[in-house]
């Protein structure tokens, strides 16, 4: 079926409440389903579901979307993954069909590589996992026990593995008729200098590591003796992988994570492993880097707490500061536990058991609370600077006020004086120009894109005629440009899903319940045909209307629109050359 078949059929057979629910509380309110925004943090039902319409839309945070946002987001899956998961579900096969074009077979190519890779990993695991259970694997079995891991934690997560031989994944790849080059740019593999390869994981405790939707995507390796190399390996970014995007142990974390609305996150694979056979099964670690904007984007899809759980030394409060920031900014909320010196999470549940840790945790210290003890640090300017950059950073506009609030009262400084440029950051960072312009006037020179860009949402497939109007070349903004393209490439189905945020939400407010039905596309758009002829009439007091004025004479509305596309691709053309 063809994508945009099948979008249409997995609309008509799922119903946004029934793969809402999967995941929240919902209860009915009149027309609509209401819940606790599953996105950001709150206790207020403010997220909305509206079945006949088949979207959602949060007053707090803006989410908005229809089921393929909705499952896309709450399970950091791209849409591509999204629409893949759900025909699947609905066993609807995808084919585009029809001769593809240049970026089509260039697409195509990049998935049939994909698909070979996840394919490599998949081999990859089978192979580490049945040399941890053969005669070869006793010595990392008896690592194992040592360190205290349950055969039930073993299994779950797919331990194994890689011995130390050079060859052995490297043979078992080549007989299962896979390239080794591939294998290779997989991550699987090495090459030395004389071109052969070789594995790359070799004597090591191998942790897979898997996607959300539940593929082995890489791998992590510890040294289980005294070998004088590196404790753990980890694999490279790869087409499949981008170690700065996943969290070990989401896939098998995810669920306990969104009923308990709370993750743990750790640094350590052993220390994930360690709290799952203790009972937390919302733990989930970082892959060997500081906590990134993607990782925490992953987990707001689940979460709307967090407890970091961080080594009390000074590179771990410098982590838990850096990660309450992403958090906070964000809108989530946060809790840190460093530990007593000398002491891992792995070490604290099997030296002093899980009181100990609940002890720890009860006397978790608030994540704003947290970044204010760490300033005490820093100079007193300094630490006013942070908090500005802190508040200039903060995505949703309720939060700032609170924040500045609490931050202004430990700094003991008054708000307005913490507040002083602040304004000007958050109208930096949402867009604006900055400066002295006014946002009226900012308001008024973007209006005739925004007029543009709703009737295109309102009626995409109608660009046509936007076209015959010069509407495209009357867009300024940059913004509205991509979108324009966007919806172009892509049509009415699927535009929605290769869009931002920023512009998802516009699309979804447009087309939302409480706006106007779509049955006056023609007055619509005789409305903006007659504003952008007063638009082309007035540009003729500019140097570009001096030359339509020039060359056409007659005030003749179509010929002025052809000369100034000619313009248009005349200037695109001498800009490609230079």
């Amino acid at each position: 079926m063809h994508s945009r078949d099948a979008i249409r059929v997995i609309k008509e057979r799922l119903n946004i409440v029934d793969v809402v629910r999967r995941y929240v509380e919902l209860k009915r309110n009149g027309p609509r389903w209401v819940a606790p925004c599953p996105f950001h943090q709150e206790t207020k039902p403010s997220f909305s579901v509206n079945e006949e319409k088949g979207l959602f839309y949060c007053f707090g945070c803006q989410a908005s979307g229809d089921l393929f946002d909705f499952y896309g987001r709450i399970n950091g899956l791209d849409f591509r993954e999204t629409l893949e998961q759900l025909a699947a579900e609905l066993g609807i096969e995808i084919d585009r069909g029809g001769r593809p074009s240049a970026g089509e077979a260039r697409q195509r190519q990049r998935q049939s590589e994909r698909q070979a890779m996840l394919r490599m990993h998949e081999l990859a695991a089978a192979h580490f996992a049945a040399a941890l259970r053969a005669p070869e694997g006793a010595e990392c079995r008896e690592y194992i026990d040592r360190r205290g891991l349950s055969g039930e934690i073993v299994e779950r997560f797919g331990l194994g593995w890689a011995g130390r031989q050079w060859q052995s994944l490297t043979d078992t790849l080549r007989r299962a008729g896979f390239d080794v080059a591939q294998a290779a740019q997989a991550g699987l593999l090495g090459t030395s200098g004389t071109g052969r390869a070789y594995d790359r994981f070799r004597g090591r405790l191998i942790f897979p590591i898997r996607s959300l939707s539940n593929q082995i995507i890489a791998f992590g390796g510890r040294i289980i003796a005294g070998e004088d190399e590196a404790k753990y390996i980890n694999s490279a970014d790869t087409p499949i992988y981008k170690k700065g995007e996943h969290l070990y142990g989401l896939a098998q974390a995810r669920r306990a994570i969104a009923a308990s609305g709370e993750a743990l996150l750790t640094e350590g694979y052993m220390d994930v492993l360690t709290l799952h056979q203790f009972g937390y099964a919302n733990a989930v670690g970082v892959l060997g880097t500081a906590l990134t904007p993607e990782q925490v984007k992953r987990l707001s899809g689940f979460a709307s707490r967090l407890l970091l759980l961080f080594d009390g030394d000074r590179a771990g409060r410098k982590a838990a500061l850096r990660s309450c920031e992403m958090l906070l900014t964000r809108g989530l909320a946060c809790r840190v536990v460093l530990m007593p010196e000398g002491e891992d999470i792995d070490s604290l549940l099997r030296g002093q058991g899980k009181d100990a840790f609940e002890e720890l945790q009860a006397r978790a210290r608030d994540g704003l609370r947290f970044c204010v003890e760490a300033l005490r640090a820093l100079a007193p300017r300094e630490s006013v600077e942070w908090a500005r950059d802190f508040l200039g950073h903060v995505e949703l506009p309720e939060l700032v006020s609170p924040y500045a609030s609490a931050l202004a009262g430990h700094l003991q400084i008054s708000e307005a004086e913490l507040r002083r440029g602040v304004a000007v950051r958050l109208d930096e960072r949402h867009g604006g120009r900055g400066g002295a312009a006014p946002a009226a006037n900012r308001a008024r020179q973007n209006m005739r894109d925004v007029q543009i860009m709703i009737f295109a949402v309102r009626y995409p497939k109608r660009l046509a005629d936007l076209r015959e109007l010069g509407a495209d070349l009357a867009l300024r903004s940059p913004g509205a440009r991509r979108f324009w393209d966007v919806i172009e490439e892509w049509g009415a189905e699927e535009a929605p899903y290769h869009l931002d945020d920023r512009q998802k939400s516009f699309w979804f407010a447009q087309r939302g319940p409480d706006k106007a039905p779509l049955n006056n596309g023609d007055w619509e758009l005789e409305c903006l045909r007659r504003d952008l002829e007063t638009y082309y009439e007035s540009t003729k007091k500019s140097s570009v209307s001096a030359a339509l004025r020039e060359n056409t004479g007659n005030s003749d509305f179509a010929a002025d629109l052809e000369y100034l596309r000619a313009l248009q691709e005349t200037l695109e053309n001498g800009h490609e050359q230079s």
